[in-house]
């Protein structure tokens, strides 16, 4: 199928607006959104494995993000360019509801934009996604920051975190980047009075190896929570996982296969 990637009203192409890189294909409605994790990219998350292939034999068109520091969005050192990263994604929807995917961070971004901006989305899928999400302790997120800022860690989770700088192949400052966007000074946490306002469907789908869980306080919380086990499954292998595919799509009301 050949692709024509659009941006507003210009044809094969692809920008940068206000924090994003947004990758666009027109098809048919509705749209799927996908939102990529913390130190990867539309490129490595969704295409490379396979995603964007699969929605367009589908017959949806899909609006990639890069967020601001990764991929080829610029990669700012100050956190105080990061505010209001995830208002920044509204810019890129259409005006009618979309589906999304988000992994991870991106899943995170696409709860917060859920229960602020309902009308905006029509069901949500979210992966690598779970408790951690709300019981994000400052102790914790200070040691991932600086397994992130330093290279170091103590433990296989940290681990993961410090090695994404130099695994995501995104240029030099990319590290220095990625830190100030955790340091970003209006860092969002989800609730349960938040995630109490979500009133789309949403699946939540988790590896059982996944140093994000459990998922069901997550599931829980969510007033039309759904919830999808990936066995043997960790964090780092969730966005290539057939099991993650399948359920998404079969949730979205996709045929692909």
């Amino acid at each position: 199928m050949r692709t024509h990637w659009l941006w507003s009203h210009h044809l094969f192409s692809d920008q940068f607006i206000f924090g994003l890189t947004r990758y666009c294909r027109a098809v048919s409605d509705p749209p799927v959104l996908l939102v990529h994790g913390f130190g990867t990219s539309f490129e490595s998350t969704w295409r490379h494995n396979g995603w964007v292939d699969l929605l367009e034999d589908a017959d949806r068109s899909v609006i990639g993000v890069d967020l601001l520091g990764h991929g080829s969005a610029p990669k700012p050192t100050d956190p105080e360019a990061y505010r209001d990263l995830e208002e920044r994604i509204l810019l890129e929807l259409p005006d009618r509801p979309v589906d999304a995917i988000g992994f991870s961070a991106g899943g995170v971004a696409l709860l917060w934009l859920a229960a602020h901006y309902p009308d905006r989305f029509r069901r949500l899928v979210v992966a690598g996604v779970g408790r951690g999400s709300l019981n994000d302790a400052d102790e914790r997120r200070l040691e991932i920051v600086e397994a992130v800022r330093s290279g170091l860690a103590r433990t296989p989770e940290l681990r993961y975190f410090a090695d994404l700088p130099e695994a995501s192949g995104q240029g030099e400052h990319v590290r220095e980047a990625l830190t100030a966007f955790l340091s970003r000074p209006d860092r969002r946490t989800l609730s349960p009075e938040i995630l109490a306002r979500i009133v789309v469907p949403v699946l939540v789908v988790l590896g059982d190896q996944d140093f994000a869980g459990p998922a069901l306080p997550l599931v829980e919380a969510l007033p039309s929570g759904n919830y999808q086990e990936l066995r043997g499954v960790d964090h780092f292998a969730t966005p290539k996982d057939f099991g993650f595919l399948d359920a998404a799509l079969r949730f979205l009301d996709i045929d692909a296969f």
